[in-house]
């Protein structure tokens, strides 16, 4: 009897499945989702503190332009050839966008081809040379996003010019430009070679070009245009037929001397350039006209921070309260730039002109900033911008420009450069 119950127990332990041999467990990764704490307690969390704060809203002080008749639509102005205006994105590189621009109106004007720069191509560029120019002063140059429009030209000297289409500088499919994380990147490395004073031109070259390529890319060094083989010096020269010793910059700041070439003292000049050719406000101001009259274009910078600047409107004018028009002089012009009410913070190109019925003239502003797109995304006007002539003679700083439209004065000026 025992024998039976023992060899029926022993039967029932093989037989049963918590005695059975086991599977070896496993794991596998999976992406997290968010469920009910994520989507339910804590959206509820959300939801109530954001009602529960208090947000003032931002106000600020405009000038009134309703009542007014402004030009602000571009079949007003006559303009000369240029590509449709573009967006920079979330990048400071507007100095870069407005020059590129300008040169391709060039291009046209001289060749008659329509071409597409690349802008990435002379933003990579520029941020090698400010690392270099970092290196040299041991930490005293400023390595930022902002330059001027002469960076470009200097950059073509330099290094040559590529289409859009061979380099872009985005990468994983963005549409738009951010060079927020790649800058905060460089900058820190930078600091870091202050800091530990390891002043390696070689390296820091090497070292900043890895990131520049992990965030936009490698810029090509051959390419082919309608069946061609170009580098960026040949296609500059060969193909676009652009001499950047032709391309000088303009200002009138009473500060320095007239009828001296002189360095433009601001931030995004950083490697203290001193050659831009100074001349009186009105000198500049029949200059830039008869520019833009003769289907010369300018890539213009100044001040866009102002009371009679509106993005609703995208016009540009002077108030009175700030300063009626027959006040505006070379007094009133430099009094603002040595206090800092007038900054340097925007480049854009002028590509048009009109004369309203009062015989006040305006100037059509091709931009790339976001400001200028807050109208339908549709309409004609998406991406430009109005500008009185009193603002311009205000506001606006300096421009960039063929020597030619200087040729007239160059007599003046104490190096009497031959033109």
């Amino acid at each position: 009897m025992n024998k039976i119950i023992t060899t029926a127990i022993l039967g029932l332990m093989i037989s049963s499945p918590m005695f059975a041999q086991q599977k070896k467990d496993e794991g596998k990764f999976k992406e997290f989702e968010p469920g009910y704490y994520q989507n339910s307690i804590l959206k509820d969390v959300r939801n109530i503190d954001d009602k529960l704060k208090k947000s003032d809203k931002e106000k600020i002080f405009f000038m009134d332009q309703s009542g007014i008749n402004l030009p602000n639509k571009i079949s007003y102005y006559t303009k000369s050839w240029a590509n449709p205006s573009i967006s920079q994105g979330n990048a400071g590189t507007c100095w870069c966008f407005s020059t590129t621009s300008f040169y391709e109106s060039e291009i046209y004007r001289l060749t008659g081809k329509k071409v597409k720069l690349s802008e990435m191509y002379t933003v990579y560029n520029e941020y090698i040379a400010k690392a270099m120019g970092f290196v040299k002063t041991r930490g005293e140059s400023i390595f930022d996003e902002g330059s001027e429009g002469n960076a470009v030209t200097r950059g073509y000297k330099n290094n040559g010019i590529v289409p859009e289409s061979e380099y872009t500088g985005l990468l994983d499919g963005r549409e738009f430009y951010s060079h927020t994380q790649m800058v905060a990147e460089m900058k820190g490395y930078l600091d870091k070679v202050k800091e530990n004073n390891v002043w390696n031109p070689k390296e820091v070259k090497s070292t900043i070009k890895s990131i520049l390529n992990h965030y936009m890319g490698v810029p090509p060094t051959k390419f082919m245009v309608e069946g061609k083989e170009y580098t960026p010096k040949t296609y500059l020269n060969d193909y676009c037929k652009l001499n950047p010793d032709d391309y000088i910059e303009v200002t009138s700041v009473k500060s320095e001397p007239y009828w001296n070439k002189v360095e433009y003292k601001v931030p995004d000049n950083w490697w203290h350039s001193k050659d831009y050719y100074n001349v009186p406000l009105d000198v500049y101001m029949e200059v830039l006209k008869n520019a833009i009259i003769n289907d010369y274009t300018l890539s213009i910078g100044g001040d866009v921070s102002e009371a009679g600047f509106l993005r609703t409107t995208n016009v540009a004018l002077i108030p009175s309260f700030d300063i009626p028009s027959e006040y505006i002089d070379d007094n009133a012009r430099v009094f603002r730039f040595l206090n800092g009410s007038t900054t340097d913070d925007h480049g854009m190109h002028l590509i048009g002109y009109y004369t309203d019925k009062a015989g006040k003239d305006w100037y059509l502003i091709k931009d790339s900033s976001s400001g200028s797109r807050n109208n339908d995304e549709t309409a004609p006007e998406f991406g430009y911008y109005f500008f009185s002539s009193d603002y311009i003679k205000l506001k606006m700083m300096g421009f960039t420009a063929h020597k030619d439209v200087l040729k007239k004065y160059m007599s003046k000026f104490i190096s009497k450069e031959s033109f």
